[in-house]
């Protein structure tokens, strides 16, 4: 059997396991939430969203004009919002910002709509990957890696309450999102 035919019947299996709960991935700003995630809406023939970029679509400005102008408290209510909106309807890969699964009721949405992913990354990949960006509104004040090691430490608690744990790191994104397909396919009954 080729691989592309092996590819379909698998993500085919995947679409009918899934039904209509939508796969979330999470994980530290960096990890490839949404570079994966869009490779892996393409391997499942499934639409996929970026929550920032909807929240953004929302407000009518970016996130970091949101922190700025408003705070985090009021960017992390709006989040909420739209991610629970994005749950519902149809099956979709989607992508959330890196503290959005810090909110009990996402969380809990989640849960009941959705498959959790959380996509693991080192600190060093963090960086590297961070670093090529400058929209990072956490990232904008004090030491970057310091401020870093510290969502690490606060947020890994919780991201290991998601459904599945995948390596992220500096290997072929398709390399990531078969595992994730194989992993997603053994997990979900």
């Amino acid at each position: 059997m080729r691989y592309a035919d092996k590819d379909r019947r698998r993500a085919e299996t995947l679409r009918q396991k899934i039904g209509r709960r939508s796969i979330v991935m999470v994980g530290l700003m960096g990890c490839g939430k949404s570079a994966i995630g869009r490779r892996l809406a393409t391997r499942l023939d499934l639409p996929f969203v970026d929550a920032d970029d909807e929240i953004e679509q929302a407000a009518g400005k970016t996130i970091s004009d949101i922190f700025l102008e408003h705070g985090e408290a009021y960017f992390r209510e709006g989040e909420r919002k739209v991610i629970s909106r994005l749950l519902e309807g149809e099956a979709k890969v989607l992508a959330t910002g890196g503290g959005a699964f810090m909110n009990e009721q996402t969380r809990e949405k989640i849960a009941e709509t959705g498959i959790s992913v959380w996509l693991k990354a080192d600190l060093p990949v963090l960086m590297r990957r961070v670093a090529r960006r400058t929209h990072r509104p956490l990232l904008a004040k004090g030491d970057p890696e310091e401020t870093m090691r510290k969502l690490m430490e606060e947020r890994h608690p919780v991201y290991e309450q998601a459904d599945i744990t995948i390596k992220s790191c500096d290997i072929p994104h398709e390399v990531v999102v078969d595992d994730i397909v194989k992993r997603l396919l053994k997990t979900i009954s």
